[in-house]
C-alpha cells in the first residue's frame, strides 16, 4: 500500500498578517473606548466595559471573516476591483453627507437640552468612520499581504515591478518538469532566471499519482515531490504554490495550465512536446528542457573526424560502438578488432531516432576526407 506523503510545505500567513491583525484589534478597542468616553454623562451613556467588548466583538468578527478568505487572493479579488471601488465610493459619499444628520435626528429629543450635542455627534461620527475605514482597509491589506507581486499583473496589466527586471519572468512548472528534476541544475547554472510557480492542481495531480497510481507512476510522482521539496528548501531558489482553481468540467489540465501561465504573464517550463506545441500556438512562451538538452549537444556532421573509445560490439559482427561525452552513440564499421582502444573515425552518416541521434562512422585513414 502506498505511503501517504504530505504536500511539500507551502507558504503560510506571513508574520506581517499577524501584525496587521493585532494592530486592527487595538484600533477596534480604541474605537470602543472612544465611543464609551464620548457618551459619558449623556442619556445614551455606554459603559467602558461595553465599549471594550464591542470593539473586541467587531475585531473578532472581521478577523474571522478574514480567516475564511485564506483561499481568496488578489487573483479573485481583482475581478471585483472596479465594482467594489464604485460601491465604496458611493457608500463614502452617503456616509459623509448623511451620518451627522441621521445621528442628530435620532437623538434630537435626548440631546436638545445638552450643550455638548454637536461634540457628541462629531465624536460618534469619527468613531464610526474610523471603524469602517479601518475594517475595510484591514481586509484589503491582508489580501495584498497574502498575494505576491505577480498577482498585481491582474489589476494593472502589462505593469511589472522593478525587481522583475533582475529576476526575470516567473516560470510555471507542469508535473513532468517537476518530476524531471533538472530544473534545479538549470537555475543554478545561470541559464534561467525567475521565480518558480507550481499551480495547486499540479501538486494535487502529483499527490494523486503518489497515492493511487501504478508502481512506476507512483515512484515518478514521489520523486517529483522530493524534487519540489528540495527546491523549496534551497535558499537560492524562489518557488511558490499558486492557488489556481482546478480544471473546470470539460477542461483538461493542460488547458488550465496554459491559461494560468498566460494570466500570470509567465513562461511555461515543460518536457511535454505536445503541450509545448499547443502552448506556443496560443502565444505562450515555452521553455522545453528537451530542446535545451538537444541544443547543448555538439553538432556532428558527415565527414567530421572524431576520436572515440570503442567499448563494445555493434549489431553487426564487424561493428564496434563508442560514445561521445554527451552520450551520443557512434557505430564504427569494420572496427571490431580494435575494441578496447581509442580510434580516429570519420562520420559517414547520421540518423535521428526517438531515443536520440545515432552516428555511423568508418575508421580514419590518411586518404579519408575529414573536416
Amino acid at each position: 500500500m502506498a505511503e501517504n506523503r504530505p504536500y511539500p510545505k507551502t507558504m503560510g500567513s506571513p508574520p506581517s498578517v499577524n501584525v496587521a491583525r493585532l494592530t486592527y484589534l487595538l484600533v477596534c478597542e480604541a474605537a470602543g473606548v472612544a465611543i464609551a468616553l464620548s457618551t459619558k454623562g449623556t442619556p445614551i451613556e455606554v459603559p467602558m466595559s461595553t465599549g471594550l467588548l464591542g470593539g473586541l466583538g467587531v475585531a473578532a468578527l472581521f478577523i474571522w471573516v478574514e480567516t475564511l478568505m485564506k483561499g481568496f487572493t488578489l487573483r479573485g479579488f481583482s475581478t471585483a476591483t472596479f465594482g467594489l471601488g464604485v460601491g465604496l465610493f458611493c457608500a463614502w459619499l452617503l456616509t459623509r453627507v448623511q451620518v451627522s444628520n441621521l445621528l442628530e435626528l435620532a437623538f434630537r429629543e435626548q440631546l436638545e437640552s445638552r450643550e455638548n450635542s454637536d461634540a457628541l455627534i462629531n465624536s460618534l461620527r469619527l468613531a464610526i468612520d474610523v471603524t469602517l475605514f479601518a475594517s475595510l482597509g484591514f481586509l484589503g491589506a491582508v489580501l495584498s499581504l497574502r498575494g505576491n507581486r505577480d498577482d498585481f499583473a491582474f489589476i494593472i496589466p502589462y505593469v511589472r515591478f522593478r525587481q522583475d527586471a533582475s529576476t526575470g519572468q516567473p516560470v510555471v512548472l507542469d508535473s513532468e518538469a517537476v518530476i524531471d528534476g533538472r530544473v534545479i541544475g538549470i537555475l543554478r547554472s545561470g541559464f534561467l532566471h525567475g521565480r518558480l510557480i507550481v499551480p495547486r492542481f499540479v501538486l494535487d495531480e502529483l499527490q494523486t499519482m503518489t497515492d493511487s497510481g501504478p508502481g512506476g507512476t507512483r515512484q515518478r510522482a514521489q520523486r517529483g515531490l522530493d524534487h519540489l521539496e528540495r527546491m523549496q528548501q534551497a535558499g537560492d531558489i524562489q518557488v511558490s504554490i499558486h492557488d489556481t482553481p482546478p480544471p473546470r468540467e470539460g477542461e483538461t489540465p493542460n488547458s488550465r495550465l496554459i491559461e494560468t501561465t498566460r494570466l500570470l504573464g509567465a513562461r511555461l517550463l515543460t518536457v511535454d512536446e505536445n503541450l509545448a506545441k499547443v502552448a506556443r500556438l496560443q502565444g505562450v512562451d515555452v521553455l522545453n528542457i528537451h530542446e535545451l538538452d538537444d541544443a547543448l549537444k555538439p553538432a556532428v556532421a558527415v565527414g567530421q573526424r572524431l576520436r572515440i573509445a570503442l567499448v563494445r560490439t555493434g549489431k553487426e559482427d564487424h561493428q564496434a560502438v563508442g560514445y561521445l561525452p554527451d552520450g551520443t552513440m557512434i557505430v564504427v564499421n569494420h572496427s571490431v578488432a580494435r575494441l578496447g582502444t581509442t580510434a580516429d573515425v570519420v562520420v559517414v552518416s547520421t540518423l535521428q531516432t526517438t531515443s536520440g541521434l545515432m552516428v555511423f562512422a568508418e575508421p580514419y585513414t590518411a586518404g579519408s576526407s575529414a573536416s
